[in-house]
């Protein structure tokens, strides 16, 4: 008997495919992914009321009410004394983008229960590609937040230099990828939507009340030297102060490493974790179907 060898052509369209995709199909799938976060944002009106609220609520009420208790001092990069609610505006526009960074966990956690998600993670693009679209759709949007609050603000005597407006771009969107990175990441540990009220109480408060978006660090290190500690290993404490830095057209270095270093490795975590072989979401899906 004569042994035949079976082999099958592999069509010219899928061997392209298996080549990968161009560099115009990539960019169709972004601008889908953008459409998609932007018209979700558009049709969700209370989500944009409720995200500057809460950093106006803190910016008209308790900063005018901790104004003739809280002094600060003539710390960089401000060259005279300023207000208390000058000091704060960084921090808020960090709470902002920190806010928002866990809506964008909410909505990874929302879509793979309802399957829409979990769709778009079975298409033959990259997941890596797939997850950074999805990252900076959530930037996008909240960067497009911090400037309505920074509007807001100018009406409240907070007035960085035009140049401060310009350069903080950068550093927002650099924070928001932190931030929303780190979301990502927290998403791929949510099994269920009911999660999510921990996630809140266990990370972001932490995360805003234990950095220097509050109170300057030295103030902190006099009170309490373990609470100084801590804000200095807190991500979220240069988060505020490269954006602070940025607002008066300066640059602090050392924040801006270690907000990179953190993006990188929130990413790359989130990345591994949504590998079907690898992450967490894999053994969950492994281990639901063998039981």
């Amino acid at each position: 008997m004569k042994r035949h060898t079976a082999q099958t052509a592999i069509p010219a369209g899928l061997a392209e495919e298996l080549r990968g995709f161009r560099l115009d199909q990539y960019l169709v799938c972004l601008r889908g992914i953008l459409v998609r976060e932007g018209l979700r944002f558009l049709n969700q009106r209370e989500r944009f009321i409720s995200s500057l609220v809460r950093p106006l609520l803190w910016l008209f009420v308790f900063a005018a009410g901790f104004r003739q208790v809280l002094g600060v001092s003539i710390i960089p990069p401000y060259k005279t004394y300023v207000l208390y609610e000058v000091y704060i505006t960084p921090g808020l526009c960090g709470m902002i983008l920190l806010f928002s960074g866990m809506q964008s966990s909410l909505s990874m956690v929302y879509d793979r229960e309802m399957g829409n998600m979990r769709t778009l993670l079975v298409s033959p693009f990259p997941r890596w590609f797939l997850l950074v679209s999805k990252l900076l759709a959530g930037v996008a949007i909240s960067i497009l937040q911090v400037y309505v609050f920074l509007a807001i603000a100018w009406f409240w005597g907070v007035r960085p230099s035009l140049a401060g407006y310009a350069l903080v771009l950068p550093a927002l969107f650099l924070a928001g990828m932190m931030l929303c990175a780190l979301g990502l990441l927290l998403s791929s540990m949510i099994k269920q939507l009911e999660n999510f009220a921990g996630i809140m109480n266990f990370v972001i408060f932490p995360m805003y009340f234990a950095s220097s978006a509050l109170y300057p660090l030295w103030r902190i290190q006099e009170s309490s030297p373990l609470l100084h500690k801590i804000c200095l290993a807190n991500p979220f404490t240069y988060v505020v102060e490269l954006i602070r830095f940025a607002l008066y057209a300066q640059v602090d270095w050392k924040s801006l490493v270690v907000v990179v270093a953190c993006t990188a490795l929130f990413l790359g975590g989130a990345i591994l974790a949504y590998d079907p072989s690898r992450g967490l979401l894999g053994r969950r899906q492994d281990g639901g179907g063998n039981s």
